[in-house]
């Protein structure tokens, strides 16, 4: 596998683009893919089996394409179906999410801490263990999100809609007095700067972007695959509207580009 292929990465759609971010600057040099899964978005509803098998769909159409490393920039994604495309595909490394318990814990001061997330992250035997491992001398109150991964899809990140959800889902755990906030899906990170409106100053915001990146490089330091050369620029899919994506692409993505539409 050479160094210059490209990482492939994909999520439900465009919230895994702020995993992306991440990776473009901590590895400026990588070349990069990104599957937009919009067609069936928000995973968050489905099922296990039926996420399981559109990653493996997308993970076959990457690696077809290619790429040398998958990230499933979804926290239910993974869940649901990172343990089986390692098994799958064990030549290649794959990075997966997780909601950022293990540090919210050791953040928090007075002992309680939100999360914020979709049904099938909350839900899932993986978040389930890493309470367990991480959060047994805290108090974790969850808060599914319907409806907010919709409304970033469509671009809304300060509109009254947003807001109203924003502010129905996360003044219950301000009351119950949660000092740090887990921002557990790939699109949350893009509400931060309302978010910063609705809570006080000393609510922490953490999420596992950056985290991701970092562990990313590390596997692929270990296999020798870091390119070294420029990067091609990044190549997108959606399975929903390519348009559509292509108008948001510039407010998530910082920078216009084309979408192809994901063939399967």
């Amino acid at each position: 596998m050479p160094d210059a292929a490209a990482i492939g990465v994909f999520d439900s759609g465009v919230g895994g683009l702020s995993v992306l971010r991440e990776i473009r600057e901590l590895l400026p040099n990588e070349s990069l893919l990104y599957v937009a899964d919009s067609g069936h978005v928000p995973y968050g509803e489905k099922s296990a089996e039926f996420i399981r098998e559109r990653s493996h769909c997308i993970a076959e159409f990457l690696i077809d394409q290619g790429a040398k490393a998958l990230v499933l920039a979804c926290n239910t994604a993974t869940a649901a179906a990172v343990a089986d495309l390692r098994e799958c595909y064990p030549q290649l490394p794959i990075v997966g999410m997780e909601p950022a318990v293990k540090p919210a814990a050791a953040a928090t001061r007075s002992g309680v801490v939100g999360v914020l997330a979709t049904t099938g992250t909350l839900r899932s035997a993986k978040f389930a263990a890493l309470l367990d491992r991480f959060a047994s001398d805290v108090r974790v109150i969850t808060q599914p999100c319907p409806g907010l991964v919709e409304r970033i899809e469509a671009g809304d990140l300060v509109g009254g809609q947003t807001r109203t959800l924003l502010d129905q889902y996360v003044e219950p755990l301000l009351v119950e007095g949660c000092d740090t906030l887990i921002l557990g899906c790939t699109h949350y990170p893009f509400l931060r700067p309302l978010l910063r409106e609705m809570v006080p100053a000393s609510v922490s915001l953490v999420d596992t972007g950056a985290a991701v990146a970092r562990q990313l490089q590390r596997l692929l330091e270990a296999r020798n695959l870091l390119a070294d050369g420029d990067a091609r620029p990044c190549r997108f899919w959606s399975s929903g509207d390519p348009l559509a994506m292509q108008e948001i692409l510039p407010v998530l993505w910082g920078e216009q580009a084309d979408v192809k539409r994901f063939p399967c």
